[in-house]
């Protein structure tokens, strides 16, 4: 089970300026999730460019806090969270080293704790993949972590009949990301507005800035994700 982080000095400004957004987005709740299709488990797919960075770390945060809060990946009323990326160029590769590194120091899959084991089991069998046609069909929800990939996961949604309300931004689920989320939603904003950075391209900030999104989104879900089990 993951520890808390210290916030360091480099991150100060990151945290400050999130804390800012959240107090204003007081007023504005993130979006609901879809409903759940039959009686199976809930269906969670996370998307980003490549599956080793983004997507990969929502994969692990999400599983971590679901299992934390005992919810089965399985069977009737659990929630199954797989991740995958819109294209092949990473297919079959772990997790990227520097996600791999930030999720661990900051205690994820660190322990003897079943959560720990389970949590350090998803991190080491990563494999990246392209999106399926069947993750999109059957999934109950799929979170594009930018526009771009949200227009790839349309398109494919509109060729295979899939339901494309199911597809969604990622960060309208994010707190912080409310008023974005809100004028997206209205139409006066480009959903670009909810793009989750790419860290691959960055150092070692930029991948402490996404797991500070991907955790804030990773407790919005899983609260939600526990909701629709009432």
């Amino acid at each position: 089970m993951r520890k808390a982080r210290d916030v360091s000095s480099s991150d100060a400004s990151t945290e400050t300026t999130a804390a800012a957004s959240a107090s204003s987005a007081s007023s504005t709740a993130p979006a609901a999730l879809p409903g759940r299709r039959g009686a199976g488990p809930y269906r969670v797919v996370m998307v980003c460019t490549g599956n080793i960075c983004r997507s990969a770390m929502a994969e692990v945060v999400l599983r971590d806090r679901l299992a934390a809060a005992g919810i089965p990946d399985s069977g009737p009323g659990g929630v199954t969270v797989t991740s995958a990326g819109v294209s092949d160029e990473e297919r079959g590769n772990p997790i990227d080293s520097r996600a791999r590194r930030v999720l661990t120091e900051a205690g994820y899959g660190v322990g003897a704790d079943d959560v720990s084991r389970a949590t350090g089991s998803a991190i080491a069998s990563h494999a990246a993949h392209r999106v399926t046609d069947a993750e999109i069909t059957e999934a109950d929800l799929l979170l594009a972590m930018t526009d771009s990939h949200w227009n790839v996961l349309q398109r494919r949604a509109a060729g295979l009949g899939a339901e494309p309300d199911r597809i969604r931004m990622y960060r309208e689920l994010d707190p912080a990301s409310a008023p974005q989320a809100e004028a997206v939603a209205a139409g006066g904003s480009s959903r670009s507005v909810l793009n989750v950075p790419d860290p691959w391209y960055g150092t070692m900030a930029d991948f402490l800035d996404t797991l500070e999104v991907v955790e804030r989104v990773g407790d919005e879900l899983a609260e939600q994700l526990a909701a629709l089990r009432d």
